[in-house]
């Protein structure tokens, strides 16, 4: 069991795309602006004078991680035979968008980037009806803000070769999952101790065992703070926050365990010391008559 790495098909910035133009075109048509084309080219002076009808632009120039959104604890997925899949922290994409709109007249150039403005503005996040069913990657909860631009506009117009423009500075935050994990092997339950007592008549060895288990509602969610008792051995435990409990040097044999939650639902199994796993289950509290 080791690191494993398989890169998945991701094609989510295509598929963002995709999804924004749906919207726009969705949106300007109720409004009255048919015919309106969404393209993702550079606004340079060679582009612009090509254009032959009214045009919203969206140019992605500004792609980098959203440290605000960071983190680092890794995610985890449980196998059926108590493999453990880790998986590396997703990165969270922020895409900035320079928005311009492109007619003949400067009113209604202006008219059309205002529908746009208001567009944008209202959705907080892309809605999920937009996005092609075809899309190869999930974007998720694709957060958006109108925000401010990443450096000075008129060296941003320098660079692309165009002139001096109005335009809206939109941005994205999606979610990129990694395809490195690490496999860990099942989880060690049962543990053996051997010792000698030294002061019985003959040499005696005597095995003492180390025993755990889990327990879960019926949803297979962890239980955490469930009290765990062997009463037989007069040993008792309580459940983690991954609803996981353990028993040290116990003897070798049957054993009976019994859970019990705050608020009084119960389960039980016998289980064999060493070689047996206990994984309890606890159902939803069954509500008792009110009390004259």
């Amino acid at each position: 069991m080791g690191r494993v790495i398989e890169v998945p098909l991701n094609t989510a910035i295509a598929d963002l795309d995709e999804a924004l133009r749906t919207l726009l075109k969705r949106e300007l048509n109720h409004h009255g602006f048919e015919g309106v084309e969404i393209v993702f080219d550079a606004p340079s002076k060679e582009w612009s004078g090509k254009l032959t009808g009214p045009t919203v632009d969206l140019f992605l120039y500004d792609l980098r991680e959203a440290l605000d959104r960071a983190t680092a604890t890794p995610s985890e997925r449980r196998g059926g035979n108590g493999t453990a899949v880790v998986m590396d922290p997703p990165l969270h994409l922020e895409l900035t968008y320079a928005v311009t709109a492109w007619t003949k007249a400067v009113e209604d150039e202006h008219r059309l980037l205002s529908q746009v403005l208001a567009v944008l503005f209202s959705y907080s996040e892309i809605p999920a009806e937009v996005i092609s069913q075809n899309a190869t990657t999930t974007l998720g909860k694709a957060e958006t803000s109108v925000g401010r631009p990443r450096e000075e506009k008129a060296d941003f117009w320098t660079s692309v070769g165009g002139q001096y423009k109005a335009s809206i500075d939109y941005v994205v935050q999606i979610v990129v999952e990694s395809g490195a994990t690490f496999v860990r092997g099942p989880e060690v339950r049962t543990t053996t101790v051997r010792t000698l007592l030294s002061d019985a008549p003959r040499p005696t060895m005597q095995e003492l065992h180390r025993f755990g288990g889990t327990v879960s509602d019926g949803d297979g969610e962890p239980l955490s703070g469930v009290w765990i008792a062997m009463p037989e051995a007069g040993r008792w435990a309580v459940s983690d926050g991954d609803g996981h409990f353990h028993f040290a040097r116990l003897p070798a044999g049957s054993h009976r365990v019994m859970a019990r939650t705050v608020d009084g639902r119960e389960a039980e199994a016998t289980v064999s010391v060493p070689g047996g796993k206990c994984d309890l289950t606890i159902g939803s509290a069954q509500r008792r008559p009110a009390r004259r």
